[in-house]
């Protein structure tokens, strides 16, 4: 979130005295990417924000027990939003909830030359949707962290309780899933 690490601290320990300032700081840079977060895994886009919400509430109640890691603030927000996103799940007994449309979205590059061309594209986003939901809950999480959250490795094993280097592993070996998974539609 912060490349500085004494400007992290400084924020938290502002939010830490209620500082509204350093609450709307920490939304707005946390936001963009909690939110995308949430769409990729609930199906509605009410779903998504109230995760976000409740993410923010429960960090609000909860940063005096928040403690400096590798992590960083980001990675707890993250961590809570992963908690909320899995309560959910159980709260309304659907298994996964993934949207395979925000995958798209994320996978989208604007469609430029011919109408052959747009179909191309629109079919290959598709392809790389299907790929991506034939994948287990676990490779697809650890993708959604990584690659499309932008978390890095340490923040990743601190959410899920493994080191940096079985991250690196385990997402090299989702990829290669992927893309396996991927050549087979193209096939």
């Amino acid at each position: 979130m912060d490349e500085d690490p004494a400007g992290e601290h400084r924020l938290v320990d502002r939010a830490r005295r209620g500082d509204p300032d350093a609450w709307e700081l920490l939304y707005r840079r946390a936001y963009p990417r909690l939110i995308a977060f949430a769409r990729r895994r609930l199906m509605a886009e009410e779903q998504a924000e109230e995760a976000v919400s409740e993410t923010m509430a429960r960090a609000m109640d909860a940063i005096g027990r928040y403690r400096p890691g590798s992590s960083g603030i980001e990675g707890w927000l993250f961590g809570i939003a992963r908690n909320v996103v899995l309560e959910s799940y159980r709260s309304s007994g659907r298994h996964r909830a993934t949207d395979p449309t925000s995958l798209t979205a994320i996978a989208a590059t604007p469609a430029q030359g011919s109408p052959e061309h747009a179909v191309l594209v629109t079919e290959e986003r598709r392809m790389l949707v299907t790929a991506f939901e034939r994948l287990s809950a676990a490779d697809r999480e650890l993708l959604e962290l990584r690659v499309l959250a932008g978390l890095d490795a340490q923040q990743v094993g601190a959410l899920t309780g493994r080191r940096a280097g079985a991250v690196r592993t385990a997402q090299s070996r989702a990829l290669a899933r992927l893309r396996t998974n991927f050549e087979g539609l193209m096939a």
